[in-house]
């Protein structure tokens, strides 16, 4: 981890690629929503990219931040700062399994590694502005902060017919099954000639 070094060639240049993607607005919206979702006291992290890892690379404002969108049977009886890397890293990985059981999808979670070891940090902002979407969305009262900071994510609008609106629609003649308002192609040339176009005065 500590004793890696930096990477050279193809490495180099993937590792660049995901540095790019890393968002200092999106890190500023995050820090915003956390503190005022957890209080001040998670702390405020250094601004830049290594302050945002560090703040969270123990995983305890992470912790703070599931439990703080329950309102009974949060996820972390107890949340215990350690510094041995073992118990960070542990940490990282219960606050992602606690996320996908409040509905994040797997696709929108980071590694424990992403966050650790800095390796894709605009993944771990992915993770958080995903779980931010999904608090405003659930809309339970248990979201802090500006609603603006997130997008509601779409909802289910499950339609119910009955079967005599079901059986009136079989009478309806669609587009597709061969009128155009008695349209046709009547007066048109056949394939492959040139389209005449003329200028009349």
């Amino acid at each position: 981890m500590s004793n890696r070094g930096t990477p050279y060639g193809l490495s180099r240049e993937l590792q660049i690629k995901i540095d790019r993607k890393y968002d200092p607005e999106v890190e500023e919206r995050l820090v915003e929503w956390i503190m005022a979702q957890c209080g001040h006291n998670v702390g405020q992290p250094e601004p830049g990219k290594t302050g945002f890892q560090n703040w969270l690379k123990d995983g305890c404002v992470l912790s703070e931040l599931i439990n703080s969108l329950y309102t009974s049977n949060k996820p972390f009886k107890a949340i215990k700062a350690s510094g041995m890397a073992f118990k960070q890293m542990e940490q990282i990985s219960l606050f992602l399994s606690a996320a996908e059981k409040y509905g994040i999808t797997k696709t929108d979670m980071f590694q424990t590694v992403d966050l650790f070891e800095g390796k894709d940090l605009a993944s771990v902002q992915r993770t958080l502005m995903a779980l931010g979407n999904l608090a405003v969305t659930k809309d339970d009262g248990t979201y802090k902060g500006d609603p603006g900071w997130f997008h509601k994510k779409a909802q289910e609008n499950k339609r119910e017919f009955t079967d005599e609106q079901l059986s009136e629609g079989k009478s309806v003649i669609g587009l597709q099954m061969g009128t155009n308002k008695l349209a046709s192609q009547a007066g048109m040339k056949g394939y492959g000639l040139p389209r005449q176009i003329i200028n009349d005065p």
